[in-house]
């Protein structure tokens, strides 16, 4: 999940008939091509985008988020001379799908696997177009599914795997089981990744959140010193677990009114245990306990305290394998 305007809920509130369009999607089988594609992308503090070229010479910039929804922005379509059909409805329960141009075949993504290839078209309310078009659109866990992915932290490159070869060689030490909403019958609902990590002595279950975003303040800016952008990659944890942290910890760095568009504060937690490995510091932007509790819980296979972002997956390459929902943790 991202930021500003939306903040947590940026990519998720789209009204209630595209809300449910962007998620539900049913995804197919993972590809089957014999290569591993390394993604045309660009890596912006713990973040991905990727930047596809089409065979006329045009470059996309689409936001990636395992946490996310997926759409293209109506201006972004428009300026590429999608075509954009309306698949039923009226007025604001209207909702369009455009396809993407051909890309070049060595700066290519994927499409994805449900709808036929198709976007979502998504036109945001003239008062968050401002902070909301900074990208053409947003890649989330429809996106995702149904394929095997690597994250590159270190090396800032997003793969994509024919199979998952690569995790059938890897040290099961460092494997993590991903949880993902079924049905009774056990078929795949959605592609939200339930994670969990050891923080503070208890196991938590977050959702796996690439696209955890923050936008710092100026005092947060101010205390950290460390010049680099107030846009950056983040972690969520809800109100509750916050709390309890810092009345535990009073060595942790807190810092108050932290992020700038909802003046939340953050806590720098000195290590987490993942997938056999120890890390730190990891910073945590709080949330109002419902938006994990309640909200985002509804999505996912358990109840979730909070997201696991970029400030935590950036000590690491990480690949997800979304059919057998199982992820590759190495240093």
């Amino acid at each position: 999940m991202c930021m500003p305007s939306f903040n947590f809920f940026r990519g998720l509130f789209f009204g209630s008939a595209i809300l449910a369009d962007l998620f539900f999607g049913t995804p197919t089988s993972a590809q089957s091509s014999s290569a591993t594609l390394v993604l045309p992308s660009r890596y912006v503090e713990g973040l991905f985008y990727v930047q596809p070229i089409t065979t006329k010479g045009d470059t996309f910039n689409f936001y990636t988020d395992t946490g996310g929804g997926l759409f293209i922005y109506r201006a972004a379509a428009e300026r590429f001379e999608l075509p954009i059909i309306n698949i039923g409805g009226e007025g604001d329960e209207a909702f369009f799908l455009t396809s993407l141009p051909a890309f070049k075949p060595e700066a290519m993504i994927p499409l994805p696997e449900s709808r036929e290839g198709r976007l979502p078209v998504f036109a945001p309310a003239a008062n968050e177009r401002e902070a909301m078009m900074d990208f053409d659109g947003m890649l989330g866990q429809e996106w995702f599914a149904g394929r095997v992915w690597t994250f590159d932290y270190p090396q800032r490159r997003l793969l994509l795997h024919a199979s998952n070869e690569v995790l059938k060689k890897a040290d099961d030490r460092h494997r993590v089981v991903l949880g993902f909403k079924t049905d009774e019958s056990g078929a795949r609902l959605l592609n939200f990744p339930r994670i969990q990590a050891m923080i503070d002595g208890e196991n938590l279950d977050l959702l796996f959140d690439t696209g955890a975003t923050t936008t710092l303040s100026d005092s947060a800016l101010s205390v950290l010193k460390d010049n680099r952008p107030a846009e950056r990659a983040t972690s969520f944890i809800a109100t509750t677990t916050f709390e309890k942290w810092r009345k535990r910890h009073p060595d942790w760095r807190v810092m108050a009114r932290a992020e700038k568009e909802t003046g939340e504060a953050m806590i720098e937690v000195s290590k987490i245990t993942l997938a056999g490995y120890s890390v730190g510091p990891v910073w945590f932007t709080r949330r109002r306990d419902k938006n994990f509790h309640e909200f985002m819980s509804q999505f996912m296979d358990k109840r979730v305290e909070g997201a696991l972002g970029g400030s935590a997956l950036r000590y690491f390459r990480v690949t997800v394998d979304y059919p057998n929902a199982v992820a590759l943790f190495e240093k």
